[in-house]
């Protein structure tokens, strides 16, 4: 693997480059910089510019609207957005449901289903975490039983992210209740406006309405949205969980975090010295970015692998233990470097339109809310617990 980029795709990065800067809103530039909140608006407005531009889906087949890319030039292109303030799209639709419906769904759901996601007009959301079910996901209990021509829903789903703003939710449901508890279960494609369903806000520690509750009262649902065959859900799902987990490295948002550290590094003073100065503040820079460079090798090895059709396997859960551990790492050092005025607690500066006095530098206010949300990046999408067991199965035939 040569870890050079050519000149040809130092162009493309270069093109991707200009487009951005040329079509993202200036607004959403800035809080997405600056670490401010974001709307549904500002990501349904930037979907639809990565559309008309024929870049929402880059890595579905181009069958489906893909751009044909190869793996290295997807990896610049999530550099180059990240790098330049665009925000991450929810991964459900485009990383998660996407795909699966391209590997499994029939000919009708992938007809009616893949034009909605790759324009925006779908928003999903992901009903797998139950009270009770979480990184032991085969527990779940929420259940779907036939009657007639249609499912019967009924349940709870927790920690369901962005729930508020949903269309639609895939939802895995147990179908057959004598079955092992991971050949029990099917995937279900539900409209969340159906009767029965009942969305509550869950307020994270941060103050931000990020998460909900989701519960299912006897809601009916098409026979023909099923995902494939009856009870074979549990391979869907570890099909789509293989591409959450190396979604989560999320190698380009950490670099962009890496960024704005040094640069309260150099403004932060230690007895009147930059700390970017100081040799034990600057080794643990140091030592981030090394462990940071090597996540990016190590996914931009997956995408190759991807890419020549081998679907991503346990190194997905290496890539979301190692991503994870470095967004909290990141996270920390800000903390660090900012020391006492990192803690008071104003959910209002976060707002880009909001001109109060701040408490110290400008970039105070989000590192506390963000240092408490990203505790939880080693526990969704499988605890980092789990995925070492998965790691230790897999690899070492532990």
């Amino acid at each position: 693997m040569d870890l050079r980029f050519s000149a040809e795709e130092l162009d493309f990065a270069e093109e991707v480059r200009t487009w951005v800067k040329a079509n993202l809103a200036p607004a959403t530039r800035d809080k997405v910089l600056n670490a401010k909140r974001l709307g549904k608006q500002d990501y349904s407005t930037w979907h639809a510019s990565l559309n008309d531009k024929g870049w929402a889906v880059p890595a579905w087949p181009v069958e489906h609207g893909g751009t044909g890319w190869t793996a290295v030039q997807r990896h610049l292109f999530d550099e180059v957005l990240a790098e330049e303030g665009a925000p991450e799209l929810p991964a459900f639709s485009v990383k998660m449901i996407g795909p699966v419906l391209i590997a499994f769904a029939s000919d009708e759901q992938k007809s009616h289903y893949l034009p909605r996601i790759r324009s925006g007009e779908d928003w999903w959301c992901q009903g797998f975490s139950e009270p009770g079910s979480g990184s032991d996901l085969a527990s779940l209990r929420t259940k779907a039983v036939l009657d007639g021509d249609h499912w019967v829903v009924n349940g709870q789903k927790t920690w369901t992210t962005l729930a508020q703003y949903a269309d639609m939710i895939f939802c895995l449901c147990r179908t057959d209740p004598t079955a092992k508890k991971q050949m029990g279960i099917s995937m279900l494609l539900i409209d969340m406006k159906s009767p029965g369903i009942t969305v509550r806000p869950i307020i994270t520690i941060d103050g931000a309405h990020e998460v909900n509750e989701v519960f299912f009262d006897d809601v009916r649902v098409p026979a023909a949205n099923l995902v494939g065959e009856v009870n074979k859900g549990w391979d869907y799902a570890k099909f789509l969980l293989s591409h959450e987990r190396t979604g989560i490295a999320r190698v380009g948002r950490s670099k962009r975090a890496l960024l704005r550290l040094k640069a309260m590094a150099e403004q932060e003073l230690a007895d009147g010295v930059p700390l970017a100065q100081v040799p034990a503040f600057r080794d643990k820079i140091a030592n981030v970015e090394i462990d940071l460079m090597a996540l990016e090798i190590s996914g931009m090895r997956l995408l190759a692998a991807a890419e020549s059709g081998h679907a991503p396997g346990a190194e997905a859960n290496m890539l979301k233990i190692k991503g994870s551990e470095i967004q909290q790492r990141l996270t920390e050092l800000m903390m660090e470097a900012v020391g006492p005025y990192a803690l008071p607690f104003n959910p209002d500066a976060r707002d880009l339109a909001w001109n109060g006095e701040p408490i110290g530098p400008d970039y105070a206010a989000p590192l506390a809310p963000d240092y408490f949300n990203f505790r939880k990046t080693t526990i969704y999408g499988g605890s980092n617990e789990i995925q070492r067991n998965i790691l230790a199965k897999s690899k070492l035939g532990l």
